[in-house]
């Protein structure tokens, strides 16, 4: 058994390895006109058994130990629990990140749109997705023997239909579409996709155990979390903008106040707990009290401290663990690479015509339309959440988990390119994206 000496050692050097790797993929992945988060996805998975470890078997094993054998007895390794709770810690306070980023007012200026692009952009993959894994679970291989069909069903049909509203947010973000028509809808849409898309999966995990009490009490405790936390919440939190900068010089605290972020760190960290206890999910809690943090010093002030720790140190750790449940070698066999291809297949065309139609009905232009379809498909961090739940909870095998998740890196690492060759096939005429949709370059903004 490892001391905890050489456990905390590795798992330095675990995470010094995979920031490497991430700087050494950024320079081409930026060319490849990728954003940051990518590359620190795509370096998780190379360093696990499906590169590395059939590159140089040896070192990814002994790199990332995944199992300990003690005398007849096999446990898993002590760095790899290490790499689970540091991930999931990471995973909650970026959630909260990008709640605290969130503005409301995006939704509520967009709604009717977003709403009907958002309900077509779901329904259909949920569709095909539903049919697609009633199928598997008659195939067999694919998920256990607690998942029946309509559960497996269900699952895939979350797994097509989820966009990832982090990696959207970041894409957004880096694309300088925060404030334009297309940005702002197609955060809405992945907002309400993402919600619809954990509903399904809380009622397959809780009926899958047997427990459909579990599903009442996920839907349940997760709508009194949110009126609890609009309504009670939300007013409790406003004590905290008496912060400001200037107080911060006079109190010594180096920047940020010590009690103020105790609290937010705590309501953080409880409110993960309780969406965890309910069976919604710690990113659901984490994200919500972002969402109702008030606006101001004291957020921004946390954001620009936070940010760099949570997403350059602690979230590869999430990445690292579902790069190490990712084994190429489970679907190369000829029916499981066909599986794949459908997956692939269905969970791209699926999302990209839904969306895009959608939106072309609602009014924008082909480009905007199209823009919004090649968005719609970042799935990225919340498709790799949802399958290690599915794994962790017992429902997926090891085949559908690597075909779910290579399925997550093509659709999200085309979804930038293809945006940015709408932008600049519009960018010809012209035009770029503004607040209102197309409006030819240099045109002032229009008065409040």
């Amino acid at each position: 058994m490892p001391s905890l000496l050489s456990i905390a050692y590795h798992f330095f050097l675990q995470i010094a390895v995979i920031l490497l790797t991430y700087r050494l993929l950024w320079p081409l992945f930026r060319r490849l006109a990728q954003v940051q988060v990518v590359a620190i996805m795509v370096a998780g998975f190379l360093l696990g058994p499906s590169v590395l470890g059939w590159i140089w078997p040896a070192a990814q094993q002994w790199l990332f130990p995944a199992k300990l054998a003690i005398g007849t007895t096999t446990i898993v390794h002590p760095n790899l629990t290490v790499i689970y709770v540091v991930g999931q810690l990471g995973l909650v306070l970026y959630m909260f990140l990008v709640g605290s980023s969130f503005q409301v007012n995006i939704l509520g200026a967009h709604l009717r749109q977003a709403g009907a692009t958002a309900a077509t952009g779901i329904g259909v993959p949920l569709a095909l997705g539903g049919v697609l894994g009633w199928s598997m679970v008659s195939l067999g291989g694919y998920f256990t023997d607690k998942v029946v069909h309509w559960q497996g069903g269900l699952f895939v049909a979350a797994a097509v239909a989820i966009t990832a509203f982090p990696m959207l947010a970041w894409i957004v973000y880096d694309s300088g579409l925060l404030e334009t028509r297309l940005g702002t809808m197609a955060l809405s849409c992945a907002a309400i996709d993402d919600a619809c898309s954990w509903i399904l999966l809380a009622t397959v995990v809780a009926t899958a155990k047997g427990q459909v009490s579990g599903a009442v009490l996920a839907i349940g405790g997760g709508v009194a979390y949110l009126v609890f936390m609009i309504y009670v919440g939300r007013p409790l939190l406003r004590r905290l903008e008496t912060w400001t900068p200037a107080r911060a010089d006079t109190e010594r605290t180096g920047g940020l106040p010590i009690a103020h972020t105790s609290i937010v760190l705590l309501v953080i960290l409880t409110a993960s707990w309780f969406t965890d206890l309910v069976g919604i999910y710690s990113v659901f809690g984490a994200f919500v009290a972002g969402a109702v943090m008030p606006r101001g010093a004291l957020l921004d002030a946390i954001r620009e401290r936070f940010e760099p720790l949570v997403a350059y140190l602690l979230l590869p750790a999430f990445f690292i663990y579902s790069g190490l449940n990712t084994q190429l070698t489970l679907i190369f066999d000829r029916s499981t690479l066909l599986m794949a291809g459908i997956v692939l297949v269905v969970s791209f065309a699926a999302k990209f015509t839904a969306v895009g139609l959608a939106a072309r009905w609602q009014g924008m232009s082909w480009y905007e339309a199209g823009s919004m379809g090649a968005l719609a498909n970042a799935r990225g961090l919340m498709e790799l959440i949802l399958l290690n739940i599915g794994l962790e909870a017992g429902l997926i095998s090891g085949e559908l988990y690597t075909i779910l998740a290579v399925m997550t890196i093509i659709t999200t690492f085309v979804a930038t390119p293809m945006q940015r060759a709408f932008e600049r096939r519009l960018a010809r005429t012209g035009s770029k994206f503004g607040p209102t949709g197309e409006e030819p370059y240099g045109e002032a903004p229009a008065a409040a």
